[in-house]
């Protein structure tokens, strides 16, 4: 029980194969009390994939580019929080498949936004509910040491998420606040199936990937995650933790 008495909020569920669902769902499976975040319309999804997890956890209004939601967060959370996932990215369709030097700067102005400045942005949330207690924050990342196919500029909003917790990490260490991301290997999302080209990922990682990859598999990234938000890494902050197989370490 990794995470027994703890209190975790987790965003980014939108279905039963997110990411973050897994995250929830084995937060909650060692003993953690899960709350949940989404927005808008896909409040619903998020809701019905709630009713799936072990227990139903609470779901909070968060819209990440709302000042006032995201001020409010720690009152309604109403209490402490022990942890933090973020798993919330975001980029408009110019900024993907392959149009890296056409993309508007309104468009590149809000993926990073959505997908990077958040990260900060729920920090500076959640402290309130963390600052007596400390605690650990994770997001989840794609390797932005290497431009990729079709990618684009949600990979420089990944290497700006990088960058932002080591930041965080060392502004937040005086609370006792873990801040530590998990590369995740490519799984097949919602999010993920929205990447025009996508599927160029999945061939080259499933036959590169040393110990091998499954596409439809969020155990091992959720694993990751739920050890980093316990008490088994008490001194590592500002670290990306690569879960992917080992594709990260090998050349062509």
């Amino acid at each position: 029980m990794l995470l027994k008495d703890k209190r975790v909020l987790v965003t980014g569920v939108l279905n039963d194969a997110s990411i973050a669902f897994g995250v929830a769902k084995k937060a909650q499976e060692e003993g953690a009390e899960v709350i949940l975040t989404s927005f808008g319309r896909v409040m619903s999804l998020t809701k019905r994939a709630a009713r799936k997890l072990p227990v139903t956890p609470e779901v909070l209004e968060l819209d990440v580019t709302d000042a006032e939601q995201v001020r409010s967060l720690a009152e309604r959370v109403g209490g402490h929080l022990d942890g933090v996932l973020h798993a919330i990215a975001f980029a408009p369709e110019s900024c993907l498949g392959g149009g890296f030097i056409d993309a508007p700067w309104e468009d590149v102005a809000t993926a990073f936004q959505v997908s990077t400045y958040s990260f900060a942005a729920l920090a500076r949330a959640a402290l309130p509910a963390m600052r007596e207690r400390g605690g650990s924050i994770v997001g989840l990342d794609f390797d932005a040491s290497k431009a990729f196919p079709v990618y684009d500029w949600m990979g420089v909003c990944k290497a700006g998420l990088e960058s932002a917790s080591r930041y965080l990490a060392r502004d937040l260490g005086i609370y006792k606040i873990r801040v530590n991301l998990v590369a995740a290997g490519p799984i097949r999302t919602v999010a993920a199936k929205s990447i025009p080209g996508f599927e160029q990922f999945e061939k080259v990682w499933t036959e590169r990937a040393p110990l091998g990859w499954d596409l439809r598999d969020t155990a091992p990234v959720a694993g990751a995650c739920v050890g980093l938000l316990s008490d088994l890494f008490p001194s590592t902050t500002g670290e990306i933790i690569h879960v992917d197989g080992g594709f990260n370490a090998v050349g062509a």
